[in-house]
């Protein structure tokens, strides 16, 4: 395998400056602003509410911090202080090589933006990154691990770099079955699924609502489909926006682990849920992984 491994090389990566943002989180409905700051060398992700003050407000990103996955990944730390809808921003952090940040939110729910990533991968690029002076490390899949719940299935699987597969099944002519199978690096992450909503059908949206939830949901940031129609105006992205989407968000979810993968990652109807017991799953196999780095590599190279 090539020593710059994945997207950013064999070194660590943070923010150079802030990038800061804010809108409304689709199921609270509220605004939220927010702050992706600069962080050292191992780190992580870490993000803080900076709305609490009488009890620890930090929620480190960990798989056994997944708390909830019913409409997007919660985490929480043993405060129970959460944050919710972190899998859009997760998405682009790992994929532009961005290894440790300190996310500050004044809030509960991570703004939706427009329903992709590419909001943030515009406001992560205008800050800039830089490289830390400590070996970025990946998670090597070195055996298959797989976990299913009914026809849903997640597995990952050896592979000399970063692919993701995807299936997904819709009865409505707007979807219908969906599939694909990227190898995934920062550029194609950028050219094949940055820009993927999520979507929602018509029926479900009011049903939600009357629940108290997707209160911020609107086609301004979700693909709303009624029947065998898209009711937003300006249509699709893509034809298959809907199952870049889903893998847009396993790409998220699979970030909880703290490092990017080498591996091949596939999923048949996966959601959130099953993305994380895969996620955890993986953590009980030891045998199935190991902690690799290439700064010793480049270093040989050069």
């Amino acid at each position: 395998m090539a020593a710059d491994g994945f997207q950013s090389g064999a070194f660590q990566h943070t923010l150079r400056t802030p990038a800061v943002f804010a809108g409304v989180g689709v199921h609270t409905g509220a605004h939220t602003r927010v702050a992706v700051r600069p962080a050292g060398a191992d780190v992580g992700v870490v993000y803080v509410r900076t709305d609490i003050a009488d009890r620890d407000n930090r929620v480190p990103v960990t798989p056994e911090a997944v708390c909830k996955t019913q409409l997007g990944t919660v985490i929480a730390n043993p405060s129970g202080v959460t944050v919710s809808t972190i899998e859009h921003l997760m998405a682009a952090l790992v994929m532009l090589g961005i290894d440790n940040a300190v996310v500050e939110i004044d809030g509960p729910e991570m703004p939706i933006m427009d329903g992709s990533s590419q909001p943030f991968v515009e406001v992560l690029d205008r800050a800039g990154k830089r490289a830390l002076p400590a070996p970025r490390r990946f998670i090597e899949i070195l055996d298959t691990v797989e976990v299913t719940d009914g026809d849903k299935r997640a597995a990952l699987k050896p592979a000399l770099r970063f692919e993701v597969a995807f299936e997904i099944f819709f009865p409505t002519a707007v979807i219908g079955r969906q599939y694909i199978d990227l190898a995934m690096d920062e550029h194609a992450f950028r050219r094949e699924l940055a820009d993927c909503r999520t979507f929602g059908f018509l029926h479900e949206v009011e049903a939600l609502r009357s629940l108290g939830l997707a209160r911020g949901g609107s086609m301004e940031n979700v693909v709303v489909i009624e029947g065998d129609r898209v009711l937003n105006p300006e249509g699709l992205r893509r034809p298959d926006e809907f199952v870049r989407h889903k893998a847009l968000d396993a790409i998220g979810d699979l970030y909880v682990l703290g490092a990017p993968v080498i591996g091949r990652f596939e999923g048949a109807l996966a959601g959130h849920g099953i993305n994380n017991q895969l996620v955890r799953a993986l953590v009980a196999r030891p045998d199935a992984w190991r902690i690799r780095t290439f700064a010793d590599e480049l270093a040989v190279a050069v």
